[in-house]
């Protein structure tokens, strides 16, 4: 669909040149339509950028939704069934992370990490953050924490060690002497990361239990 196509150029040119050095008359070239037609479907070049936005949003929500789905905080979860939808919803996002297909709009987001915009929010806005405070849900019914600032801190941490694989996939490259993000690396990091999962939150079951 030409509108998917268009919108999928623009994340991959806005994600190397940012707003300001992206080119919509570039844009519309390789997607083999007129500028015009970003002008009408879009208003102009900052239209253009917040419907990128809104397009990885929703790229996000196909990837997570399947999981997230399974969960409802309205109903009783119990500690060990809390603990198997953070594995789960950190795997996805460590297939997420380390597939090719999330490369431009994983850069798109990290040029909006550092300087946010409207786009940002709407981001943000969709199942990303939904995601997030589910997992601070998840992390205090799993620990038996009542509080949700460290949950949240335990988030940043847990989610940090999945977003270094987009974030600094050179480094993770270089460091694992491999070419490739393949299988057998996904698989070794998966497991390592699951294991520092299980050991951050049994140090908050721990630290809840004897606070000294």
């Amino acid at each position: 669909m030409l509108q998917h196509r268009l919108l999928e150029i623009a994340i991959a040119e806005f994600a190397a040149k940012g707003l300001e050095g992206a080119s919509t008359r570039g844009i519309a070239a390789a997607a083999g339509t007129a500028m015009s037609s970003i002008t009408y479907h879009y208003g102009g070049k900052e239209g253009l950028y917040l419907a990128a936005a809104d397009y990885i949003a929703c790229q996000v929500c196909d990837e997570m939704a399947p999981i997230m789905d399974q969960i409802d905080l309205s109903t009783k979860i119990d500690p060990i069934e809390a603990r198997r939808y953070i594995h789960d919803l950190l795997c996805q996002m460590i297939d997420t992370m380390a597939g090719d297909k999330s490369e431009a709009w994983s850069l798109f987001i990290m040029r909006e990490q550092m300087a946010p915009t409207e786009a940002f929010d709407r981001i943000y806005g969709g199942l990303m953050g939904r995601m997030l405070e589910t997992l601070c849900e998840l992390v205090c019914i799993a620990t038996g924490l009542n509080d949700r600032d460290t949950a949240r801190v335990a988030v940043i941490t847990l989610t940090g060690q999945v977003l270094v694989l987009r974030a600094s996939r050179a480094t993770v490259l270089k460091l694992m002497k491999r070419d490739t993000m393949d299988g057998d690396a996904v698989t070794t990091l998966s497991k390592r990361i699951i294991a520092n999962t299980d050991a951050i939150l049994d140090r908050l079951i721990a630290e809840r239990q004897d606070p000294s």
